[in-house]
C-alpha cells in the first residue's frame, strides 16, 4: 500500500538483474551455538499497538489474552529510516533483513545502491543462513513479492519490479515459499489455476521450480497433502494476494469476501512450513508475514483489519505450539510501522452516540475523524467479546491517515535470544536478535572474524 514515487532503474543494474544471482559463498561466522538453533520471525505488517488492542477487545474481550499477549519478552521499537521518521514496508523489511539503515524507498538495497549486512556478509540474514547449511522459508498472506518477506531473498531498485522479485526468490533454492502471487510466476497471458500470468520474459517459474525439485501446491487441500519427506515446497494460492484489500463498501458491492476461502490461512501456511523446515538438523529461519493487517488498515477497512489481526494471532499460537516442542527455537514478532494509526473509539451507551445495533454517525460531534463500523461508514458499531462480567460493549474505529505511521511499535519474543528483547530497540536490532539466536554471536563479532580470515 506504499504510494512513494518509484525511482528510475539504471540501465546497467537492469541488465545485471536479468541474469541469475551468483551462489552465496560460505560466510559462516566463527562462533556458533552449542546446539543448532532456529528462529521464526513473525511480521504482522503495519500492526502497531492499536491494532493489537483492537484485536484483543474484539476477539477475546477487554479482560482476555491473545496468544500475542503471552509472549514474555517485550520492547519498544524505533522505526525511522535515514531520510524519514516513518518507514515504508520495503525499507522496514530491508532493515530487518540486513541490520543496516537505508532510505525510505529501498527494497533489499539502499535506494538503488547495493548493500551488505551488519555481519559483513554480502547479503541478508536469510541468504547467510542458507550459506551456513540452515533451511529457510518465507510465508506471506499477500503476494510473494511483498517486501516483508521478499527483502530477505531479493534486492531490486524499484518495488514495482515484482516479477523480477519473484525470479530472485528462487535463485538460492529456499526450502519453503508460500503465499499469493501466482501471476508473478507465469508468462503473460498463460492461464494458471487462479488467474492469468504477468511475466514479460516468457518464463514459467512454477515449471522451472518443479523441475528443480520443488513440490508445487495451489490450494489449502494440496498444502495439507504435501508428502512427508518434502524438502522444497512452493505454494501459490491466489493470482495476487489471498485477501481482497478494499473498503467495506467496495467489497460488499462486488460480493467479495475479506479472504479467499480456498487459500490457506497464515497459521496453516506457518504449520506447513515448519513441518518441512524442522527436518533440517542444522536449524532453520522462517520469516512469515500477515500482510492484511497493513493493507486493510491502509484501505480504512476496520472489519478486514480485525480479521487480519485474528489470523496474525493464530500464527503466533502456531509458532508457540511449535516452540513448546522445540525449545531451541526463537519466536520473534515485530511490525515495522503502525498502518493508518487506527483508534478504538468508545463512549458509554447512555451518551446515545455509539449504541449497540444503531448506525454510527459519520463522526463524533465536533470531531472530524471518520468512524468505521461493521460494514464501514454509518453502519452499526462493533461489539467487544464479553468482559469478565459478561458485558459486551460497542466500539467504533477511527483512522489517522492512509499512511504507515512512524509511531513506536512493540517487539515481543520467546525462546533463546528473547533476553535481548527488552527496553528500547532500534529497527536494526531485529536483525541482531535473529543473528544472535541463529549464530550464537553478534554481527560485530562475525564481521571481525571475517576480517581476520
Amino acid at each position: 500500500m506504499d504510494r512513494l514515487a518509484r525511482r528510475s532503474l539504471p540501465i546497467a543494474l537492469s541488465l545485471a538483474l536479468a541474469s541469475p544471482l551468483p551462489a552465496a559463498p560460505d560466510e559462516s561466522p566463527s562462533v556458533a551455538p552449542a546446539r543448532p538453533r532456529s528462529a521464526i520471525f513473525l511480521h504482522p505488517d503495519g500492526a502497531g499497538l492499536a491494532h493489537w488492542g483492537l484485536a484483543r477487545v474484539h476477539w477475546v474481550g477487554p479482560d482476555g489474552r491473545l496468544a500475542w499477549d503471552a509472549l514474555p519478552a517485550i520492547a519498544t521499537y524505533r522505526p525511522h529510516v535515514t531520510d524519514s521518521l516513518a518507514p515504508q514496508s520495503h525499507s522496514g523489511a530491508t532493515i530487518h533483513a540486513f541490520g543496516v539503515k537505508v532510505v525510505q524507498d529501498s527494497f533489499g538495497m539502499d535506494g538503488t545502491k547495493p548493500i551488505g549486512a551488519a555481519s559483513g556478509a554480502p547479503h541478508g540474514i536469510m541468504r547467510e543462513a542458507l550459506a551456513t547449511g540452515r533451511a529457510v522459508g518465507v510465508v506471506n498472506s499477500g503476494h510473494l513479492a511483498e517486501p516483508g518477506t521478499a527483502c530477505f531473498l531479493a534486492s531490486v531498485p524499484k518495488r514495482s519490479m515484482m516479477t523480477e522479485v519473484a525470479r530472485q526468490l528462487l535463485v538460492d533454492r529456499p526450502n519453503v515459499i508460500l503465499g499469493g502471487g501466482e501471476a508473478l510466476f507465469l508468462p503473460k497471458g498463460v492461464q494458471g489455476r487462479h488467474g492469468v500470468g504477468a511475466r514479460e520474459d516468457g518464463r514459467d517459474l512454477l515449471e522451472e521450480a518443479a523441475k528443480a525439485g520443488y513440490v508445487i501446491v495451489r490450494t489449502r487441500e494440496e498444502l495439507a497433502a504435501v508428502p512427508d519427506g518434502t524438502t522444497h515446497l512452493l505454494g501459490v494460492f491466489a493470482p495476487m494476494s489471498t485477501y481482497n484489500d478494499a473498503p467495506e463498501e467496495t467489497l460488499a458491492a462486488a460480493g467479495l469476501p475479506l479472504y479467499r476461502p480456498a487459500a490457506p490461512s497464515y497459521a496453516e501456511m506457518i504449520r506447513a512450513a515448519l513441518k518441512v523446515l524442522a527436518r533440517d538438523p542444522d536449524g532453520f529461519l522462517l520469516v512469515a508475514e500477515e500482510e492484511g493487517s497493513d493493507n486493510f488498515a491502509n484501505h480504512h477497512n476496520a472489519a478486514g483489519l480485525l480479521e487480519a489481526m485474528r489470523r496474525a494471532d493464530e500464527g503466533v499460537a502456531a509458532a508457540e505450539i511449535f516452540r513448546a516442542a522445540h525449545p531451541d527455537t526463537l519466536v520473534l514478532l515485530a511490525s515495522d510501522s503502525c498502518a493508518a494509526s487506527p483508534q478504538l473509539v468508545a463512549l458509554p451507551e447512555s451518551a446515545g452516540i455509539i449504541v449497540t445495533g444503531r448506525a454510527l454517525p459519520a463522526t463524533l460531534p465536533g470531531d472530524p475523524a471518520a468512524l468505521d463500523g461493521v460494514r464501514g461508514a454509518r453502519s452499526e458499531p462493533f461489539l467487544s467479546a464479553p468482559a469478565r462480567d459478561g458485558t459486551r460493549l460497542p466500539f467504533a474505529v477511527a483512522w489517522a491517515s492512509l499512511e504507515d505511521g512512524g509511531d513506536p511499535v512493540l517487539v515481543r519474543a520467546a525462546g533463546p535470544g528473547s533476553e535481548l528483547v527488552r527496553g528500547d530497540l532500534d529497527n536494526t536490532d531485529i536483525y541482531r536478535v535473529l543473528y544472535a539466536s541463529l549464530f550464537g554471536c553478534t554481527p560485530e563479532e562475525a564481521r571481525k572474524a571475517r576480517a581476520q580470515k
